[in-house]
């Protein structure tokens, strides 16, 4: 099977490149992708202060407390954005090992008594008056490894010892590490991770095959075996059957969507976030987005999202070297995904995570690391040619 994002002028099977090897960056940034993503980021902060305030007015006695720290967040995320549109590329590319050892370090201290239990799980560590939940790096370490690995190993990627089962190894080691946390959602995302990087890469199809076969085998005896996951699974086969316990959140979801009809009830006029629509200003808030601007401001967000992609495969489709073309892809399917899952959650297609939606959902891991990745996908705009896919 013919690696369709092995570029034709590639020299060599690392596929860094001479500019990325100097640190050299050549022409602009794609300021469409910068634009766009700025809008997303701005109506996530104008929901986050409508689904939140009467929260935090309860909570903390001041309802622009989530808000406020949002804009920290966001302030945060903006320098994170610019250090990495700036970083030299031999910089970016000398890190995946540290960049992977460290997020292992980091998932090893959620389980340690440093990290409080919060709602059952143990994912986040307290920094002082901030959490970081380790998961939201996590991604984008794994993404600069596997796009080191199916860059350089392009001679052995077809290999099931040497081209398969480290990278497969790597990623199960993160996914041991997240079900003990417990956080099955996180594990599926690390795994979607590396399935679209292992097609990416020129991973034969039979090994893909069977890994998916395994890993569906495993989550299903993973839900099977745990009550809790067992209940969320059925209950999301038909929330209404238990409306008020395991499919409260999904139902009061999906209330808030019909409820939003074609124009919204208006922005800050939703009744589901008052303390109807748990985590509302967090995974669930475009449930809200959806109640208070109806099918059109949930189109035209689409839309928005829509063009971000867009704007993600022209930089990675006009990368000319490997490695710059897999790293550039991990990063969209991290945005990708995000995206994807959590829609997927609040409309009741797939069952519940948490996953947040990438520049809208409340919280400052989840929102440094997305514009940390539109940092790096800028970088490489600088260096992307004209979007024109080989035949």
């Amino acid at each position: 099977m013919k690696n369709s994002f092995s570029p034709k002028n590639r020299a060599s099977g690392t596929g860094s490149g001479a500019h990325a090897a100097q640190g050299v960056l050549v022409g602009s940034f794609d300021w469409w992708l910068f634009t766009i993503m700025l809008v997303i980021l701005s109506i996530g902060l104008v929901m986050v202060l409508s689904a939140s305030g009467i929260v935090a007015e309860q909570s903390n006695g001041d309802k622009y407390f989530f808000f406020k720290r949002q804009v920290l967040f966001a302030l945060a995320g903006g320098l994170a954005l610019w250090a990495a549109a700036l970083l030299p590329r031999r910089w970016l590319y000398s890190i995946q090992y540290p960049a992977l050892f460290f997020s292992l370090l980091l998932l090893l201290v959620t389980l340690s008594p440093l990290a409080p239990a919060i709602n059952g799980a143990k994912r986040w560590i307290p920094v002082g008056p901030f959490s970081v939940q380790p998961m939201e790096f996590v991604k984008i370490s794994l993404a600069l490894y596997l796009a080191y690995f199916m860059s350089s190993k392009q001679d052995i990627i077809k290999t099931f010892s040497r081209g398969v089962i480290p990278p497969f190894a790597v990623t199960a080691l993160f996914c041991f590490l997240l079900l003990l946390q417990p956080d099955f959602g996180s594990a599926v995302v690390l795994a979607g991770i590396l399935f679209f990087m292992c097609v990416a890469g020129g991973t034969r199809f039979i090994y893909l095959f069977f890994s998916v076969a395994l890993a569906l085998a495993g989550a299903l005896a993973l839900a099977i075996s745990s009550p809790y996951r067992l209940r969320r699974l059925m209950a999301f086969m038909d929330p209404f059957q238990d409306a008020h316990n395991t499919g409260y959140q999904l139902v009061q979801s999906l209330l808030a969507i019909g409820s939003g009809s074609f124009f919204g009830v208006g922005v800050g006029a939703s009744k589901q976030k008052m303390f109807y629509l748990p985590e509302a200003h967090n995974d669930f808030i475009m449930a809200v987005l959806a109640e208070e601007l109806g099918f059109v401001g949930m189109s035209i967000v689409m839309l928005l999202f829509a063009m971000l992609f867009w704007r993600c495969y022209r930089i990675v489709m006009g990368q000319s070297e490997l490695r710059d073309r897999l790293t550039s892809f991990g990063l969209t399917v991290i945005l990708a995904m995000g995206a994807v899952m959590n829609l997927a959650v609040v409309m009741g297609v797939a069952p519940p995570k948490g996953v947040p939606m990438p520049l809208m959902s409340y919280g400052g891991s989840s929102l440094v690391s997305t514009m940390l990745c539109v940092g790096l996908l800028m970088n490489f705009s600088r260096t992307a040619k004209a979007c024109a896919p080989s035949s």
